[in-house]
């Protein structure tokens, strides 16, 4: 890629698979059905001039979320993890306490995707997430596109928390739906407090055969919505793979992106990430 030299990966995931823990992997995801680890990714990122990952839980356990803390302790260039507790759990605000001295956790996550609606208006889940904002936790959107809508008056309730959107909020990209996706993205886009990764896309489109010119109307609407400044890189690596090698995502990302200026493309790929996440920091007490 023809970028800056620092960038990061702000959306990939390691796991020891099993069936049991890992059932949303199905038939047409097979090939990732093993173990993914930082020995796999480390020259995947070093091929691509990668230089820092945050890294995302991908089971809703405390004990994932542990596994992840440890990986990154031992991987420098893990510089964060957003990783799982269980927000709407009345211990919750100990527990949260308990890894105030976890520098590296700088968000968490809960998988809202396999959610009714009904769980974002849980008061205890209300009250969960409005305990991150003391420590400074990013909290990461995973929701379908007919979720946007809730998502909205979800992120209303909380003005004052970061969140990130993955996916750019999941769009019907192989069906080549923009609407009503579109209207709901710009919408999210003018609450100053959520920003978007550009990720996930082409696990949205055909895996086999997606194209620059099927993600270049879903890639717009994000940067028209969220401007450079509040838009972040992520590979999803290695769901990613199914559909795309690390290289080819990076590649269309690169030309996804080429209409912008040097340091549009800079904040994208890696100071966004720096900056909301706070990798420097971890938790920062407020």
């Amino acid at each position: 890629m023809k970028t800056a030299n620092f960038q990061v990966d702000a959306h990939q995931h390691f796991w020891r698979y099993t069936e049991a823990e890992f059932g949303w992997i199905d038939d047409g995801m097979a090939e990732i059905r093993r173990d993914f680890l930082p020995s796999d990714l480390k020259p995947l990122l070093d091929g691509c001039r990668m230089t820092q990952t945050v890294c995302v839980q991908a089971r809703q356990t405390v004990a994932e979320t542990d596994w992840l803390l440890g990986l990154a302790s031992e991987n420098d260039w893990i510089a964060g993890v957003v990783g799982w507790l269980p927000l709407a759990d009345r211990d919750f605000p100990a527990l949260l306490d308990a890894y105030a001295g976890q520098r590296k956790l700088c968000g968490l996550r809960h998988v809202l995707q396999a959610e009714p609606d009904e769980y974002f208006e849980q008061p205890a889940f209300q009250d969960g997430i409005r305990g991150m904002l003391r420590h400074g936790l990013v909290y990461d959107l995973l929701v379908l596109e007919r979720q946007l809508d809730t998502a909205i008056r979800f992120v209303d309730r909380h003005p004052n928390q970061i969140f990130v959107l993955d996916h750019a909020g999941k769009p019907q990209i192989g069906a080549h739906e923009l609407e009503p996706w579109r209207s709901r993205i710009v919408a999210l886009g003018e609450r100053q407090n959520v920003c978007c990764k550009l990720s996930g896309m082409v696990t949205e489109a055909d895996y086999q055969r997606w194209s620059i010119d099927d993600l270049r109307p879903y890639t717009e609407t994000v940067l028209d919505a969220f401007g450079p400044d509040r838009v972040i890189f992520g590979s999803d690596w290695p769901v990613c793979t199914v559909a795309a090698s690390y290289s080819g995502w990076m590649d269309a990302v690169d030309t996804l992106l080429a209409q912008l200026s040097a340091s549009e493309r800079s904040a994208i790929l890696g100071e966004n990430a720096v900056r909301v996440y706070g990798l420097t920091g971890g938790i920062i007490p407020r």
